[in-house]
């Protein structure tokens, strides 16, 4: 690693830091606003929750990481007009032009991370339709798929294939993160693993502009955390649960996981999100298929997530969210592997993700009398 690399990694991890300490300082203040303005999730219906938790978390996760971006994206375009002031250091200074000629898909993804944003706030105070919201999900991440240009384009060169399957996928990711918004500190817990899993992919291949966006995010995610995990004082929201999802999902398309130096085949690496994301992913299609099979709407909240099963089965809040945690980390670490495995170790991987979702299958049935 050179010492430009080593100058970027250092800058990158205070701007994670930066987040961090933002985000703990914002969801104090955003907390204290919630419980005088009452902008509280109370109990009742699917909620397992028995007193009214403050919401607002969404605004924190939103403003701490998308402003970040905003100056970042400023700055860029006018010095790259202009002139790179001299306090900058080099190894930045370098990526200005780089960061400019991405104002497209950035403005666009900040674009859509806005509209996901205001959707889920005004869903956290007045529950929308689950039509609705999964309409206006597929309008916000078509402007950055579409316009913005973040979609795959690996093995297939048809635009509108690509369009369709880059849609789907960031859909499917921004629900499977609202799914997991269902007890304390699950969905945030779990982003801030997946999203530094990603992030060992995208720095790996010197993506330093995804790295920079996956650092916010976990040092956002992290400091929210502090008030999130359980027993939570503060709730995300669908107003931060569908940001992080888009995030993530725009994270996992535009990283590059293929190097030529990669010992195994090429659709080895580039399967590396699925296994990332296998968990949240296991728990949307469980959920769904459950519902689906039930005569429900699966975009209408209940108590069979894979949280609420595990709880069922007598473990505590803490316990399930812990355990969630730990079955994400054991796929994703194998996941970071990949590109350094030859084509049978991958096949290992695969299977060992494929039997860690059979042990939480086992975990969750219930026990026949």
């Amino acid at each position: 690693m050179g010492e430009s690399s080593i100058a970027e990694g250092k800058y990158l991890i205070v701007l994670g830091i930066a987040a961090f300490i933002g985000a703990l300082l914002a969801t104090v203040q955003v907390r204290r606003w919630a419980v005088r303005h009452g902008f509280v999730d109370h109990p009742g219906g699917h909620k397992t929750h028995v007193q009214p938790v403050p919401l607002g978390g969404g605004i924190v996760i939103f403003w701490v990481t998308m402003l970040p971006m905003v100056a970042a994206l400023l700055c860029a375009v006018l010095w790259s007009k202009t002139s790179v002031p001299a306090f900058l250091p080099k190894s930045l200074s370098q990526h200005i032009e780089g960061l400019a000629g991405r104002t497209r898909l950035l403005l666009t993804l900040i674009i859509a991370a806005a509209v996901l944003h205001v959707v889920g706030l005004i869903d956290d105070k007045r529950p929308l339709g689950a039509k609705f919201k999964l309409l206006a999900q597929f309008a916000a991440v078509s402007l950055p798929v579409v316009v913005g240009g973040i979609r795959f384009q690996f093995f297939i060169t048809n635009f509108w294939i690509t369009v369709l399957l880059s849609m789907v996928w960031m859909v499917v990711i921004i629900n499977a993160f609202n799914f997991l918004d269902n007890m304390d500190g699950l969905s945030a817990g779990i982003g801030l693993i997946c999203s530094a899993m990603i992030l060992s992919a995208a720095w790996t291949s010197g993506q330093v502009f995804v790295s920079a966006l996956l650092l916010i995010l976990i040092g956002t995610l992290g400091g929210f955390l502090v008030f999130n995990f359980a027993p939570a004082r503060i709730y995300m929201g669908d107003a931060g649960s569908l940001v992080v999802g888009l995030l993530i999902s725009a994270a996992t398309i535009q990283t590059t996981y293929y190097h030529e130096h990669s010992i195994s085949g090429v659709w080895f690496n580039t399967l590396m999100p699925l296994i990332v994301l296998a968990v949240p992913l296991y728990d949307f299609v469980s959920v769904t298929l459950i519902r689906l099979c039930q005569g429900k709407n699966p975009l209408v909240g209940d108590q069979q997530h894979f949280s609420h099963r595990l709880v069922q089965r007598g473990m505590s809040t803490r316990q399930a969210v812990l355990t969630i945690y730990l079955a994400t980390a054991c796929t994703g670490l194998g996941a970071t592997f990949l590109n350094q495995l030859s084509s049978q170790g991958c096949v290992l991987v695969f299977v060992q993700t494929i039997l860690i979702l059979f042990i939480i299958a086992i975990l969750e049935r219930p026990a026949k009398i």
